[in-house]
């Protein structure tokens, strides 16, 4: 049984791109001005994500060119998700609105000196990101730029890739993709959206007399915050680990009898962090902290419409003392992230959003935190502009963000379904987590 991904290295490419220039929507949309939620305008959202799906090459598609299609159909999408082709401002106390302005998104037309079996038989993370997300100086802003760039690349094989960068303040991993499948929709001649998009944000606005009803420890503010390296400066190794039906069966032979109804996200997470927990080599009595993503659409009464391309997650914290987490089994660790799920209600959004307006939207908490974020199943795979669903579609982060790892769903070259976890650490402190991980795995019973 293999534990690591076989390539970490991304592919060197040879690239060529034209300018960027802006896509407007295809039609005259509503100029105005959209305040975004409380949810959506945290510190911690404040910045850009990256997503990336790879295309082979379809003979019935023959003659038509993939950059025009992802163009054409972008613009058309535009008409209905009109508030991406706009830009953000800063209104009183730093509350973010979405200016609809109509001035469009960034797009760029590129080719690359490969073909689709130059990224090997399994397609995963990292990827030559320089070369296939064009960096655009001046559009990293949070204020006034762009709120999505696209890159669509030629490969020589017919195939093509598009990558491409939102602002996470606006959407989160599920209202981008949404977007994306109605650009997928448009570049296969649909007229009108499957999924109508829902604004609707001002359901998730801080009440009028804010109440802060929960602890929230994923928010607490430390003076001295670092990650890993405790300090120090230290470089970092990043590991990608791949887990089959073989893994996850191991893995779950760890889980007391008596714990029921825990999902692979629950039993991935709490095995990770206990490996991860007992690398870094912490006093047993350090407060360590899991945070993950919990989607909330569906917490509210009534719940958000499936059209709401919003933020609709929280990111509740598990807090634990690091000598708990190290000596006791995955089954402890199972109970805690339990516990933390079930208090995500409504009222437990309801008291985030009273929170980021009472203390000035703090960002997450980083000290001694694991993030993990499930991003399986937010709908990069079901992107099709006419060629089919992608060989690949995720995250086009490395996973090299200190302290967080993403679950990628891939491929493997026999065509099972595999989960992928980038995993980042020094040098030493990645071989004990690799010990401990195999150990777990390969523990008789």
């Amino acid at each position: 049984m293999s534990l690591m991904a076989q390539d970490t290295t991304p592919l060197v490419l040879n690239v060529t791109r034209g300018e960027p220039e802006l896509v407007c929507p295809a039609k005259d949309t509503p100029r105005e001005q959209k305040v975004l939620s409380d949810i959506d305008d945290q510190e911690g959202l404040r910045f850009q994500m990256p997503a990336i799906m790879f295309y082979r090459a379809d003979p019935s598609m023959q003659g038509k060119d993939p950059v025009k299609v992802v163009k054409d159909a972008l613009a058309k999408a535009l008409v209905f998700y009109y508030p991406y082709a706009g830009r953000l401002v800063e209104g009183n106390k730093r509350k973010l609105i979405v200016d609809c302005t109509a001035e469009g998104v960034l797009f760029i037309e590129a080719d690359a000196d490969a073909t689709l079996d130059d990224f090997g038989g399994e397609i995963h993370p990292p990827f030559p990101l320089d070369e296939l997300l064009c960096e655009i100086p001046g559009t990293d802003s949070m204020i006034g730029t762009p709120l999505l760039i696209v890159q669509v690349t030629r490969l020589r094989c017919g195939g093509f890739i598009v990558a491409l960068r939102c602002n996470h303040a606006i959407s989160d991993g599920t209202g981008v993709m949404q977007l994306m499948n109605l650009v997928g929709e448009m570049g296969r001649d649909f007229t009108t959206p499957s999924i109508l998009p829902v604004w609707d944000r001002e359901r998730l606005t801080a009440r009028e007399n804010p109440k802060v009803s929960f602890p929230h420890p994923e928010y607490d503010q430390h003076e001295d915050s670092h990650h890993d390296s405790n300090g120090e400066v230290v470089d970092l190794v990043q590991k990608s680990f791949l887990f089959g039906p073989t893994e996850f069966a191991a893995l779950r032979r760890h889980v007391p009898s008596h714990i029921k109804q825990f999902s692979t996200f629950d039993i991935l997470s709490a095995s990770l962090w206990r490996c991860r927990t007992i690398a870094l080599g912490l006093d047993p009595d350090q407060e360590v902290r899991l945070l993950f993503a919990v989607n909330a659409r569906n917490k509210f009464n009534p719940p958000l419409e499936k059209g709401y391309y919003g933020n609709g997650c929280a990111f509740p914290a598990v807090c634990a003392k690091a000598g708990d987490i190290c000596n006791n089994d995955v089954g402890y660790i199972l109970e805690l992230i339990r516990k933390v799920k079930n208090e995500v209600n409504e009222e437990y959004m309801r008291s985030i959003m009273d929170l980021m307006v009472t203390k000035d939207r703090p960002h997450f908490t980083v000290q001694q935190t694991y993030v993990v974020s499930d991003l399986r199943h937010l709908g990069f795979a079901d992107v099709d502009f006419g060629w089919g669903k992608p060989v690949f579609g995720g995250p086009a982060s490395n996973g090299s963000v200190p302290d967080a790892s993403f679950f990628i769903s891939f491929k493997n070259i026999k065509g099972d379904t595999m989960v992928m976890v980038p995993v980042s650490l020094s040098p030493p402190k990645m071989d004990v987590f690799m010990k401990e991980l195999r150990g777990m795995i390969e523990a008789q019973f």
